[in-house]
């Protein structure tokens, strides 16, 4: 299950462009959070920090903020990066309470080999679900092992946790087993074809003089 981090924010005092590319020089991340009828509160995040909790835990970890002393939960609702630089720009957060089910994006992770001679393909990365804010899944695992060409893995199939619910499309195809397509022979005259197209010049000229 996803991991709870501990992160010291800023309430954010300065707003507008200047202020915000003034935060991000100073290696903290404007944000916003918000959710269960609150005010909106405007913080600054810990660049680096925040950065690993998301290499981590991904979009999906629950944070511990403390701000000013005070503890608020919250869940990473978005976070907006810059379309060149390796630089998050902008980050939503959502507040959330113990109990509380959150609906979450899960990656699906393919293990295991299918039957020889076939070919797995991954239709579905990612599940919906709903899940406890303080207990969401880190992943989902889908086994192959051995499974013959024909053979399907709907998002209904797919184990899930004690308490998470599906919300994605029963019927969506998560894993595809099919024959892997053996490479095509070619025929006697386009063997022949090929041989003659790329024999050298010399041996097309010794040919035509033989013919002669």
């Amino acid at each position: 299950m996803a991991d709870t981090y501990d992160l010291d924010v800023e309430v954010r005092t300065e707003f507008g462009k200047g202020a915000a590319r003034r935060a991000r020089r100073d290696w903290k991340i404007p944000a916003v959070l918000y959710g269960h009828g609150a005010d909106p509160q405007h913080l600054l995040l810990p660049f680096t920090e925040f950065a690993a909790v998301l290499r981590s835990g991904g979009t999906n970890a629950i944070l511990s903020l403390n701000i000013n002393g005070k503890k608020s939960l919250a869940f990473t609702k978005s976070v907006s990066t810059h379309p060149i630089r390796p630089v998050i720009e902008h980050v939503d957060l959502l507040v959330v309470k113990k109990g509380e089910k959150l609906s979450v994006d899960v990656p699906v992770v393919v293990t295991g080999e299918a039957a020889p001679e076939t070919i797995v393909t991954q239709d579905a990365s990612t599940l919906t679900v709903l899940a406890d804010a303080l207990n969401i899944p880190e992943e989902f695992e889908v086994s192959v092992e051995g499974l013959e060409a024909g053979t399907q893995v709907l998002a209904s199939e797919v184990s899930l946790p004690a308490g998470v619910e599906l919300e994605s499309d029963p019927e969506t195809l998560v894993v595809n087993v099919t024959v892997a397509q053996a490479a095509e022979e070619p025929e006697e005259g386009e063997e022949a074809e090929a041989v003659a197209a790329e024999a050298p010049e010399g041996e097309e000229a010794a040919e035509a003089a033989t013919e002669e």
